[in-house]
Parts: C-alpha cells; sequence; structure tokens
C-alpha cells in the first residue's frame, strides 16, 4: 500500500528523513525502493536514485532551476536480501518498489523457473532497465580452467538452493552441453565460495554482480585468479533462447592481473506494481531521466554511468507500467 500523510503527523521513518516540517504542509509520499544487501551495489545506487526522485515539501529547486523530483514524494533506499525478497516485497505491498535480476522478474511474473509451481507475480511491472549484471565464471589461477568445457572434474561453486544464479548457471552448462554431474557441483554462497577458493578447496565459481565485485576483487589481489569466457555460439543461441540475458563484457583491468572476458548477462531492473497509481509512476520515471539524476548517477557511483535512457528498455522480460509506458513513448522510445 502507498503510504501518503500529512507532514503534521510525521513520526518514525518520516520525521527522520524530513526532520521538522511545518504542520499544514502538502501531502507526503513515502516511496520505498528494495534493494539488496548494504555491501552490495544495489543499496547504494537505491540510494542515489531515491535521493534523485524525492522533492518533499520545502525542499529546495535544483541548481539548474527545475524540479529535481516528485513534488511530495520523499522516497528511501530500504536494504534487503535481493532478487528473490524484493519480489515478495512488491506482490505484499510492503515495498513500493525494487531492484529485481531480469531473470528473477521473468520467473516470478510466468511462473517458471524458481517459480515453477508456485503462483505466478503478474502484477510486476518494469520501470526502467538500470544496468547489466554480469556472469562472472571465475578459477582459481593455476586450475587449468580457460574454458568452460575445462570445469569437466573441477570442484565448481553453482550458487546457494534457491538461487536465481543456479538456475541460470544450469542453463548456460546446458548451452554448453554439460550438466552438474560433469563437474564437482557445490552450492555454495557467494562469499562461501569465496573462501575455498581462496584456500583451495574449490576451483571455480558461478557469480552474478555489477563488477568489480569486492570478494571477487580481493581474491585476484591475493589468490589471483582467471575470469572464463561465456562466448562463442552457445553463448548466442543461449541469448536468442531466453530474453532475459545479453551479450556483455568483463574489461581488462576490473580486477588486477585478470585479463577481461566476453560474458553473458541479466539486467538490474527496477520493478513496481501495476496497483501504483500511473500519475505518480509516470512522474518517478521522469524524475529518473532528468539531467539533474544524470549527474547524481555519473557522480555517485561507478555503475551510475551504466544507468541510460536509451537501454532503459533493454531486457526486461516483464511489462512495462503503463506510467512509465506513457514516459517512454513520449520520448519516442516506443512507436
Amino acid at each position: 500500500m502507498l503510504i501518503n500523510r500529512r507532514a503534521a503527523v510525521l513520526g518514525g521513518l518520516g520525521a527522520a528523513v524530513l526532520g521538522g516540517l511545518p504542520a499544514g504542509a502538502q501531502d507526503i509520499t513515502f516511496f520505498r525502493i528494495g534493494t539488496g544487501g548494504t555491501a552490495g551495489t544495489y543499496f547504494p545506487i537505491g540510494g542515489l536514485i531515491a535521493n534523485a526522485i524525492s522533492n518533499p515539501p520545502g525542499s529546495r529547486a535544483c541548481a539548474d532551476g527545475g524540479s529535481c523530483g516528485v513534488q511530495g514524494l520523499v522516497a528511501s533506499a530500504v536494504a534487503s536480501n535481493g532478487s528473490v525478497a524484493n519480489v515478495g516485497a512488491i506482490a505484499s505491498g510492503s515495498m513500493q518498489s525494487a531492484f529485481i535480476q531480469s531473470d528473477v522478474a521473468f520467473w516470478a511474473y510466468n511462473g517458471t523457473g524458481i517459480y515453477e509451481g508456485r503462483p505466478k507475480v503478474d502484477t510486476l511491472r518494469a520501470i526502467a532497465n538500470l544496468y547489466p549484471e554480469s556472469f562472472q565464471l571465475v578459477a582459481r589461477k593455476g586450475a587449468g580452467i580457460k574454458t568452460i568445457m575445462d570445469l569437466k572434474g573441477k570442484r565448481v561453486s553453482l550458487d546457494e538452493p534457491g538461487s536465481g544464479t543456479l538456475v541460470d548457471a544450469r542453463l548456460i552448462f546446458a548451452a554448453y552441453g554439460l550438466t552438474e554431474k560433469d563437474v564437482k557441483a557445490e552450492y555454495l554462497k557467494p562469499q562461501q565460495a569465496a573462501d575455498k577458493l581462496k584456500d583451495g578447496t574449490l576451483d571455480a565459481f558461478f557469480n552474478v554482480s555489477g563488477w568489480p565485485q569486492a570478494a571477487i576483487s580481493e581474491l585476484a589481489a591475493t589468490t589471483g585468479i582467471d575470469l572464463v569466457p561465456i562466448d562463442g555460439p552457445e553463448a548466442a543461441n543461449l541469448i536468442k533462447e531466453y530474453s532475459f540475458f545479453g551479450a556483455d563484457e568483463i574489461p581488462d583491468g576490473a580486477y588486477k592481473n585478470a585479463a577481461g572476458v566476453k560474458t553473458v548477462s541479466v539486467n538490474a531492473i527496477w520493478v513496481t506494481s501495476s496497483k501504483l497509481p500511473d500519475t505518480l509512476i509516470y512522474a518517478i520515471t521522469a524524475a529518473l531521466w532528468n539531467p539533474s539524476t544524470r549527474k547524481l548517477l555519473d557522480s555517485g557511483h561507478a555503475k551510475g554511468k551504466a544507468i541510460k535512457l536509451d537501454t532503459a528498455l533493454d531486457g526486461l522480460g516483464i511489462p512495462l507500467h503503463a506510467g512509465a509506458e506513457k514516459f517512454y513513448k513520449e520520448k519516442g522510445l516506443i512507436k
């Protein structure tokens, strides 16, 4: 449920966010953005966007004289357990919006993948694609793993049960004619996988994140790693078959002493519910692409520069919210 109150009755989070607004100020709409863990990429990006779209009563105009955000809106980035938890929060109404991997959104909307046999969350609607989250296949230097086929017989973590990464790793294996039986498969949380690779009891692991990822950076600087490419006709067929995958590249220098590779990615997308008003989501979408927001994104985080209007509709996997669709039609991105 969308929260709309008068400043005169602010309490708790609202008062902390807004401080002492005068009684009788105009209506305030609170808008939560579910993100991920505070150490990840979702949380700081969420903070930047929340700041950009907020325009509480009494706030100053932007430096360029325009409005930075949505009049009367107070947005906040809320830490969470990530994409799957965020789907549940959108479905229950405890979050008004959230960042979700495009594959997880696709499965939730269609009742497939990790949502097989569960009710469809068909109220999910996209506001925008934000940036690619790369599939990073990380191998311990010296393990002799240069291609996916070199994983045969090796100790490989495909991520933890119930994760989107595990489902996608299986799809990647299938594209190359492999199964989990071809490797010594383990099912570890990302940090556990990094720790085991560091102590030599794991040869490789899959990770889905925006680069550079902190745990992988540490491994590169201490243990030494090789990035394994996910490319060729197998990757092309994978992208063709599953609309939430895209071609991607991790550049040289992303990690210390590790050559860059071509890979595949899913997208981090900003999602809301079809139940929210068209006028609100239209205004929020417009605020996201305001020139003042551009400045915040470019200066605030390495991944902020990847958030661009011309890729806003790439690889969404679910329908746009009607309010966002109206904005993109006006901008000529939808004919």
